[in-house]
Order: structure tokens, then C-alpha cells, then sequence
């Protein structure tokens, strides 16, 4: 079910805090900045999509969430197991998500920057291994991205390029249809 993350999961889901290891074992799959589904949209908030596969497990989850954080502003079910709970954002970062939103990571705050690690641990056939994190990597221009987008769209790249994906609503706007199809 690992399919690609979107923007609001690279940078935004990790600013509420959450740990990584209870979303993953969660069945967290993705955040997205609405939902194609609903009338009602949350201004300042992302929907985070979940599949659980221990529903008494996840629910200690939400539980412990609303515990931990006053940011859930709502949760609910889809057919099928699907759960999304929404999560306002942090409003002194309104600034900076208005600039993800815009493609500018390299523009965000360095207060915004500090939430993201610079290094994270990968499991590799067993092993795990400390690498610069895509965040780091994108905030900072690093050479490595920038080499990657030249050898990629085979051309040079310029200085004032970001280096990674634009905004695109559409991918950033829950489907519950589409990811159905892909499960």
C-alpha cells in the first residue's frame, strides 16, 4: 500500500508531531490538504488517511492523540476501513505552508526548517544506516538533488530552482476513488 507520498506527507504531516512509528504501524497511508469528498473543508488543516489493520489498536492511537494534541479538529470513517483524521496546523507556520504550497522550500523559516531531522535512520536489507533527510536535502539545495534534477531533465540547473516537485492540488486532494482502484 506504500504508494508515492504526497507534498502534505514530506512536509507537513511532520510538523504535527506525530511519531513516525505509531503512524506506520497505523496504517498510515498518506495526508493530503482536503478531501474531494466532503462539502465541508477545514481551513489551515490536512486530512491524514489511514487504513488500520487492529481497529482496537488504532482507536488507543486517536485516543492517545487527542491526549497528546488539541490540533484534531475532526475524525471519520469511509467504507472499506479507510479513517481520516484532520489536523489543524500549526498557525505560526501559516507563512511557511503558504510558501510549500507555492513550491518555495528553500524560502521557509529556519524555525519551520528545525522541525524536520537533518539525518534519518534507513532500513536496507536489514541494516540501518544514517542519511540526510529529503527535507534537509530539499530545504538546503543540496548538491545531490540539484545533480539528480540535471542528470534527470538534462539541463543546468539554476541557482534560483528549487529542487523538488510543485504544489499540485489535484495530487494533494484526497481520492478516495482513485486510491481504491490502486489497494
Amino acid at each position: 500500500m506504500e504508494g508515492k507520498k504526497t507534498i502534505t506527507s514530506i512536509f507537513m504531516v511532520p510538523t504535527l508531531g506525530i511519531n513516525k512509528e505509531l503512524l506506520k504501524t497505523n496504517g498510515f497511508m498518506n495526508g493530503y490538504c482536503k478531501d474531494g469528498s466532503r462539502d465541508i473543508q477545514y481551513q489551515g488543516a490536512i486530512y491524514l488517511l489511514f487504513k488500520p489493520e487492529k481497529l482496537d489498536a488504532f482507536r488507543d492511537f486517536l485516543d492517545g492523540e487527542y491526549e497528546r494534541t488539541k490540533s484534531i479538529v475532526d475524525d471519520y470513517d469511509y467504507d472499506g476501513g479507510f479513517v481520516i483524521v484532520v489536523y489543524e496546523l500549526e498557525k505560526k507556520f501559516k507563512k511557511d505552508f503558504a510558501l510549500i504550497k507555492e513550491g518555495l522550500y528553500s524560502k521557509t523559516s529556519p524555525e519551520f526548517q528545525a522541525l524536520f531531522s537533518k539525518v534519518v535512520k534507513i532500513k536496507h536489507n536489514g541494516f540501518h544506516r544514517d542519511e540526510i533527510s529529503l527535507q534537509y536535502r530539499v530545504f538546503n539545495k543540496t548538491e545531490d538533488l540539484k545533480q539528480y534534477w540535471e542528470d534527470k531533465l538534462g539541463v543546468d540547473f539554476e541557482e534560483d530552482w528549487e529542487v523538488w516537485y510543485g504544489f499540485d492540488y489535484d495530487n494533494e486532494t484526497l481520492n478516495l476513488s482513485k486510491i481504491k482502484e490502486n489497494v
